[in-house]
């Protein structure tokens, strides 16, 4: 199981990337005290996302967290009507995916379903 996955933005992006992953069904997480003002924690399931607040965060060209939400229609209808530009592609395993770019920039993708095996 993969516990966690950190992605840098900046304090001003935090509101909105936490409203942002609460669209895709996580919710905010207490941090422990040692880290309270540098980081923002959302988990669903187990798996959290953790924002590392910074002034010039890293978002790779590439490189991105894949989700598969309970639901992936609704889904995709809730960040489309919060005004996010949802990018379908290509069906890869016969399942629907789709790319966002999150609030400070990352690319999400959204999947219907995990590949096979």
């Amino acid at each position: 199981m993969l516990q966690h996955v950190a992605i840098e933005t900046r304090e001003e992006d935090a509101d909105a990337a936490i409203a942002f992953w609460a669209l895709l069904g996580f919710e905010q997480v207490a941090v422990p005290p040692g880290l309270a003002g540098r980081t923002h924690w959302v988990q669903r399931d187990g798996t959290q996302i953790h924002l590392l607040l910074t002034d010039d965060p890293v978002v790779p060209p590439f490189g991105h967290p894949a989700v598969v939400p309970d639901d992936f229609d609704a889904a995709v209808a809730a960040l489309s009507a919060a005004g996010y530009d949802v990018d379908q592609h290509p069906q890869h395993w016969g399942v629907p995916r789709a790319f966002v770019i999150a609030p400070g920039g990352h690319q999400v993708e959204v999947m219907a379903a995990p590949p096979p095996g």
